[in-house]
């Protein structure tokens, strides 16, 4: 069967793989464009066989809350340049990686790979395969975590750094307010930038305290300036850096600004009612 430059371009537009791609395949299907296709899909798992090997270490971070049914996930997926991370076919997979996530709620990684991907009668893993073949590099989804409830998300440098933050909320109608998505992005945001590693004060361990007055002890041992220092001196400057240590590390001790008033996340939690139940902070590794 016959073919000509319309049926190739329609192929491409209809798969996105390269134009002379698409020529092979219709030659091999002999101009039918399903068969061709099918020829495209075929090629595409080989092609992601080959290019497996190769290191996806780009990629991005990507918050996603459905709003009205509550539940939130961050995903990753690397791709082996930033240029293809900034690609919409490569971002919209994503989404709807993320989109799966919450429809499916897998147990894992590989059990996402067998499910249907979002809106498609397709698997996760042949849809992957399918963007492999059109944009021509190794990518793979390696990891998500899932949260029920209130969240708050945010992502920062394009998708380097996701943030999802799950709030106790006692009037969740306060949770639909303008001012209470400033706060939770706000509260998103410090996680991003600090990497707080507790909930509040309380949370701190003892062994965290004791281990900063060991560093901070050797730290002073090695400066000629403060190994002279009087030990009553020394203890008030170990006191000093326990409390920084209580005071900086919880999340309830940051501050945001809202409204252009700085408060504390504690102030805020009185204001909505609120307490945070958990964070989950993803790095593109």
């Amino acid at each position: 069967m016959a073919f000509t430059a319309q049926d190739v371009k329609a192929l491409r537009e209809k798969t996105g793989v390269g134009m002379m791609e698409c020529k092979k395949a219709l030659v091999e299907a002999d101009g039918d464009m399903d068969k061709a296709v099918d020829f495209l899909r075929e090629r595409g798992l080989a092609a992601a066989a080959k290019k497996a090997t190769r290191i996806a270490a780009e990629g991005v971070v990507l918050p996603y809350y459905d709003a009205e049914a509550k539940k939130g996930v961050v995903v990753e997926v690397n791709s082996e340049t930033d240029f293809v991370a900034k690609n919409e076919k490569f971002m919209n997979f994503v989404e709807g990686v993320a989109k799966t996530i919450l429809a499916t709620n897998p147990a894992d990684v590989e059990a996402l790979k067998e499910e249907k991907f979002d809106g498609t009668d397709r698997t996760v893993t042949e849809t992957l395969n399918d963007l492999v073949l059109s944009i021509g590099e190794n990518m793979k989804v390696r990891r998500f975590e899932r949260m029920d409830g209130i969240v708050s998300t945010y992502i920062h440098g394009g998708g380097s750094v996701g943030v999802m933050v799950g709030f106790d909320v006692a009037d969740e109608s306060k949770a639909a307010t303008a001012e209470f998505d400033a706060m939770g992005k706000n509260v998103a945001m410090q996680i991003a930038a600090m990497s707080p590693a507790y909930l509040d004060e309380a949370s701190v361990p003892a062994e965290v305290v004791e281990h900063e007055k060991t560093i901070l002890a050797a730290q002073m041992k090695e400066d000629p300036k403060m190994a002279s220092k009087p030990e009553a001196v020394l203890a008030k400057i170990a006191a000093g850096i326990c409390r920084f240590v209580k005071d900086w590390y919880p999340i309830y001790n940051f501050h945001h600004f809202i409204s252009s008033l700085r408060s504390s996340l504690i102030d805020f939690s009185q204001i909505f009612q609120i307490r945070i139940h958990i964070s989950i902070k993803h790095n593109r590794i």
